[in-house]
């Protein structure tokens, strides 16, 4: 879906995502934190925690430019992001598997009808 955000209303800010810091599948429990987003699928869900199961080798976020990842955080775009077990956000391994910056790991579109 990321790679479409050209395609999609409110998407144009999305990062790629790339492969994992660790340059290998992974595959485990992780812990996510859902952050408020006008994504509908998580709609009344902010601060939620929840173990997710990670299975991909290309999750890293690479954001074009700073300007994208600040336009991201503006607009409360972030969807989740990775926690350690103290519910703190983590770009650390094995917390973060992917290695995404500020724990990203999902984004939304500004109309909160698609989440990637």
């Amino acid at each position: 879906m990321s790679n479409l955000n050209q395609l999609i209303p409110g998407a144009e800010h999305w990062p790629r995502f790339v492969r994992n810091r660790s340059e290998r599948f992974e595959a485990r429990f992780s812990l996510v934190k859902v952050m408020e987003s006008p994504s509908l699928f998580l709609q009344d869900m902010a601060d939620y925690q929840l173990p997710i199961v990670v299975s991909h080798g290309e999750g890293q976020v690479e954001m074009r430019d700073i300007a994208h990842l600040d336009q991201l955080e503006k607009n409360h775009l972030v969807a989740l992001r990775f926690v350690d077990n103290y519910g703190q956000v983590t770009q650390q391994y094995p917390a973060n598997p992917n290695g995404s910056i500020n724990g990203i790991t999902a984004v939304t579109s500004l109309d909160g009808r698609r989440l990637s």
